[in-house]
């Protein structure tokens, strides 16, 4: 996880994501209009993904310099469903982030860029031991601890 500055580009952003990707393995990557260009999608490519990143309203299909641009854009053309289908998975992880923000707010009040880190995470564990327990009693599920 990295911690950015608030206008950060996003070729850079995704630049630093991709270094920590071979880590784990992904088949594709999604991302909003924002992350839309040549350099984006070849990017998540050169580290053998499948860039199922959405196309802005005025995007074409002639996109000089980038293969898997052009690829995807028809993909997306011609197989939209489907597409918008991979596309969509973000969508669980928009929410998890819009329901982190509205719980525990969106600032980061610390200074130090170790403890913004920090802060981000334990709000993300929050997070998880909340949803835990809320699916707990909500299933009925009846947690045993050892003592």
């Amino acid at each position: 996880m990295e911690v950015q500055q608030e206008n950060t580009e996003t070729t850079a952003i995704l630049r630093l994501q991709v270094d920590d990707w071979w880590k784990v393995e992904f088949d594709l990557a999604s991302a909003d209009k924002a992350y839309s260009s040549r350099d984006n999608h070849t990017i998540v490519r050169s580290i053998g993904d499948t860039p199922f990143i959405a196309f802005r309203s005025n995007a074409a299909g002639n996109s000089s310099g980038s293969y898997t641009r052009v690829r995807m854009f028809r993909y997306f053309t011609y197989n939209r469903e489907e597409f918008l289908t991979h596309y969509h998975n973000r969508s669980n992880v928009e929410s998890t982030i819009w329901m982190i923000k509205s719980k525990f707010t969106d600032l980061v009040r610390s200074k130090d860029r170790t403890a913004q880190l920090n802060e981000v995470l334990l709000k993300v564990l929050c997070h998880n031991i909340y949803v835990l327990i809320q699916e707990s009693f909500e299933l009925g599920i009846d947690a045993k601890f050892i003592n």
